[in-house]
C-alpha cells in the first residue's frame, strides 16, 4: 500500500477503534504540568518553549516562548488551544508566514490523535467546533492525511524582531500524554540573533529592578 509510518500507525489505530477490547479506554488529555517540567521550562532561558498536551492546548510555556508569542500566549491566556489560534484566529494568518504549511500539519496532526483517541468527547468537540468555523480547516479534515509531529522549520512575525525562521522540534514527555516544543536558530544566524534579543527583552521585562520606576534625582 506504500503507507509512510504516520499512514500505517493511523490504519491500525482505525482497526483497534473498530474493534475495541474490553481493556481499551479513552486517553485524557492533561491540562497539568509537573513543577519539575516546569522548571526545566524555567530554566530554558535561551530557548523559547512550551508544553501541549494531545489535544493542542498549551498548558505551560517559559519566558522567552511568551516573548516569541507576543500577544497571542501569556501566562493569563494558558491554557490557549493552538488548532483554535490556527483556524479561528484571524491573528495566525499574521503570526504564522507560512500559514498554508501549518495549518496542513495542525489538521493532519489532530487526524492522528482522532485515529489514535477516537472516543475522547473533548477532542471530537473540538474537531466540530473548527469544521463548523473554519473550511479551511474542513477542506483539509476531508483529506484524511496524517502526520506525525516531530521537527518543522517555522517563520513567525514577532512584534519586536519581525519576521523570524526557527525550527521547533517536538519532544514527547513520555507516560504524561504531553509534548515539549523547543525552538531553536542555527549558530551564529540573524534568527539567533533576534532570538538573543527577545531574551535579553523578556529578561528586562521580567526583572522587577528594571521595572521600577526611575528616580528623578539619581537618573
Amino acid at each position: 500500500m506504500q503507507l509512510d509510518e504516520a499512514e500505517r500507525a493511523h490504519l491500525y489505530d482505525l482497526a483497534k477503534a473498530a474493534a475495541p477490547t474490553a481493556g481499551s479506554a479513552s486517553r485524557r488529555a492533561r491540562a497539568d504540568v509537573r513543577p519539575s517540567i516546569e522548571r526545566v521550562l524555567a530554566g530554558m532561558t535561551g530557548t523559547p518553549a512550551y508544553v501541549r498536551n494531545t489535544r493542542m492546548d498549551v498548558v505551560a510555556a517559559n519566558s522567552l516562548c511568551f516573548a516569541l508569542y507576543t500577544e497571542i500566549l501569556s501566562p493569563e491566556k494558558l491554557p490557549l488551544n493552538l488548532a483554535r489560534f490556527m483556524f479561528l484566529d484571524s491573528r495566525s494568518k499574521d503570526f504564522f508566514v507560512d500559514w498554508d504549511t501549518l495549518a496542513d500539519d495542525f489538521a493532519a496532526a489532530l487526524r492522528t490523535e482522532s485515529g489514535q483517541n477516537p472516543r475522547d468527547r473533548a477532542l471530537n468537540s473540538l474537531i466540530g467546533d473548527l469544521a463548523a468555523g473554519s473550511t479551511e480547516f474542513s477542506t483539509r479534515w476531508a483529506r484524511h492525511n496524517v502526520r506525525f509531529h516531530r521537527t518543522a522549520r517555522k517563520t513567525m512575525r514577532n512584534q519586536l524582531v519581525g519576521e523570524i525562521e526557527l525550527t521547533g522540534d517536538a519532544l514527547e514527555l513520555p507516560g504524561e500524554g504531553l509534548t515539549l516544543i523547543a525552538y531553536s536558530a542555527e549558530p551564529g544566524s540573524h534568527a539567533q540573533n533576534q532570538l538573543d534579543f527577545l531574551a535579553s527583552w523578556s529578561a528586562g521585562k521580567n526583572n522587577p529592578l528594571e521595572q521600577a520606576p526611575v528616580n528623578p534625582r539619581t537618573a
